[in-house]
């Protein structure tokens, strides 16, 4: 019996010794997770951020609260060193877009690219919206870009950063068409927002979740979309292409990076975290509310994207006349 005994118990002592590894290595997180997000409040990655939030909050999603930070300052450029400052850290994420890839690339400070931290998931890409005050007499782009000519430098575009989707857009057209106008660069949506309501700018380029309430209440109109296909919501509305403007198309990606080094357990755990996100009726409410086409990539297929993305984004800036440094 002894024997049997002896033999039982190291069966038992080799296979609690087999296990234990594997359960070393799950991780999940035990504090307040902080959400990092470049812009101010109101804009499309802190609306976006928000939502995020209140989805999982509802659905339950996390064993800890997620909190918003805004880290603003240089397009994206504060936010992505505080992202560096917290290398090897498991509780700190940020919602990244295309401003996180183009700083670097025209900033030679913007040292802390998306390829030096921890690529987690995409989650979107999404269209834009070309918007007016609903008075402004201009019905099509092609209305606004004339009267651009004729009041060279008079007219101005509330916009983001100055290495945002819109400015790029901004410099493709008028390098396109020899118009001229003025790119005033504001922290926020709700800013943006607020100075073409209040006549203070002309136009904006928008995503549909910054702009589309205001849309729909009759205070902007839409003069163009931005994407290779219409949006059901705006079918009457031509893509660029339709209106006579013809270059390539710039798909404004966001998704979930983490610090450099961060240990490959909480990428895992981020990757499960954000599939159950998506397979959540909330975040398929927001997407077909926001007119957004979800992405579905792990840490691995993103990374190998946005060193893609990159080299395009790099190309395309050459062609918008910006000076590009890396």
């Amino acid at each position: 019996m002894k024997r049997r005994d002896l033999i039982v118990g190291a069966v038992a002592l080799a296979a609690s010794a087999a296990v234990a590894p594997a359960f070393a290595q799950e991780w999940k997180p035990t504090q307040p997770l902080e959400l990092v997000v470049h812009g101010g409040p109101g804009s499309g990655n802190d609306v976006m951020a928000r939502q995020l939030t209140t989805i999982i909050e509802q659905e339950k999603l996390s064993p800890v609260r997620v909190q918003v930070s805004n880290r603003v300052g240089g397009g994206s450029t504060t936010a992505a060193a505080y992202m560096a400052s917290k290398k090897g850290d498991p509780n700190t994420i940020a919602v990244f877009t295309i401003v996180w890839v183009t700083d670097p690339l025209t900033q030679e400070a913007a040292t802390n690219g998306l390829n030096t931290l921890t690529p987690i998931t995409r989650l979107i890409e999404e269209p834009a919206l070309i918007v007016v005050k609903a008075d402004a007499p201009y019905k099509t782009l092609k209305d606004f870009v004339d009267a651009a000519k004729s009041k060279s430098g008079q007219l101005k575009q509330s916009g983001g950063s100055i290495t945002s989707r819109d400015n790029i857009l901004r410099q493709l057209i008028m390098k396109q068409t020899g118009a001229n106008w003025v790119f005033v660069p504001f922290p926020g949506g709700g800013e943006r927002i607020a100075a073409i309501l209040g006549g203070h700018t002309d136009i904006m380029i928008t995503d549909p979740s910054e702009a589309g309430e205001q849309v729909r209440a009759g205070k902007l109109k839409v003069l163009a979309q931005v994407g290779k296909e219409r949006l059901d919501t705006f079918k009457d509305i031509p893509t660029l292409k339709e209106a006579g403007f013809d270059f390539q198309d710039i798909p404004q990606t966001r998704g979930i990076v983490g610090p450099p080094g961060m240990p490959p357990e909480a990428v895992k755990y981020y990757e499960t975290f954000f599939e159950k996100l998506r397979q959540s009726a909330g975040w398929k409410k927001f997407l077909a509310d926001n007119q957004l086409l979800g992405v579905n990539e792990k840490s691995e297929a993103s990374k190998k994207f946005l060193i893609t993305y990159e080299d395009m984004l790099r190309v395309v800036l050459k062609d918008a006349g910006a000076k590009v440094v890396r």
